[in-house]
């Protein structure tokens, strides 16, 4: 067998393998054409995920469950278990019950196609910069079944649930010229106000962003504490194991 039939079918192989690799970063390049917007949120700020917890039972709740998510869980951001029954809790009765919906799976299949995901890590899957960037982008279209598009997610089956909110919003699309020759420019203009400034509702999406990204870990703040308080831990026991080493081999030549 000469040494060009032997290398050939190797070469192949190393050719197939790349490609194979190569196909999930061309999908991930090929998948988002979107800018997103920078979420300012601080996983931190107690009192911005409470006020997001409230936008999420208000707004979000009705239709999407967050069944991995526990009642007193909020009792980490300092609340107590009467103020989150009084003020967070509409569809349970024990503080320790998941945060379902009312609306069963197989009328919510009927009413909308297909019944509203979970929102429990929706965080986690999408991103917080993808979640603000999102709720921000909604515009009115009449060529919708819900009367609603957005930028982020096209031909979205959601409704603007928060649309009282922002007010309403229309699509603008521009063509202009470029070095590489004509191109579409799309925004987003103002057709109708909210009850809250854009500023304001910008600061509602925030806060609610910055629950659905607590909601996705809630040990998170936790067990980022105890990982810090264990390298100080093995700070300490590092220098006291060298020390001990010090003391043993002094007298050792």
């Amino acid at each position: 067998m000469s040494p060009t039939t032997t290398m050939a079918p190797t070469l192949t192989m190393k050719t197939l393998l790349l490609l194979i690799l190569a196909l999930p970063v061309v999908g991930l390049a090929a998948g988002g054409h979107e800018t997103l917007d920078r979420a300012p949120i601080d996983t931190r700020d107690a009192a911005s995920i409470q006020r997001g917890a409230r936008t999420f039972v208000n707004y979000c709740l009705n239709c999407h469950s967050a069944q991995y998510m526990r009642y007193n869980r909020l009792m980490d951001l300092g609340l107590t278990e009467a103020e989150i029954q009084y003020n967070l809790m509409f569809a349970a009765k024990k503080v320790g019950e998941p945060m379902t919906v009312a609306m069963r799976t197989a009328d919510a299949k009927q009413w909308f196609g297909v019944p509203p995901p979970d929102l429990s890590v929706v965080a986690r899957s999408r991103g917080a910069d993808w979640l603000y960037t999102y709720l921000r982008s909604y515009y009115r279209d009449d060529s919708t079944v819900t009367g609603w598009n957005n930028i982020v997610f096209p031909n979205v089956g959601m409704p603007h649930a928060l649309w009282e909110l922002q007010g309403q919003q229309a699509l603008k699309v521009e063509d202009k010229e470029g070095p590489h020759g004509r191109t579409h420019a799309t925004s987003l203009v103002q057709l109708t106000p909210g009850s809250l400034s854009p500023r304001q509702y910008d600061a509602v999406v925030a806060d609610l962003v910055n629950y659905l990204v607590f909601m996705g870990e809630p040990v998170r703040a936790a067990r980022v504490r105890i990982g810090y308080l264990v390298l100080i831990a093995l700070g300490v026991l590092f220098v006291l194991v060298y020390l001990l080493k010090q003391e043993y081999w002094k007298d050792v030549h």
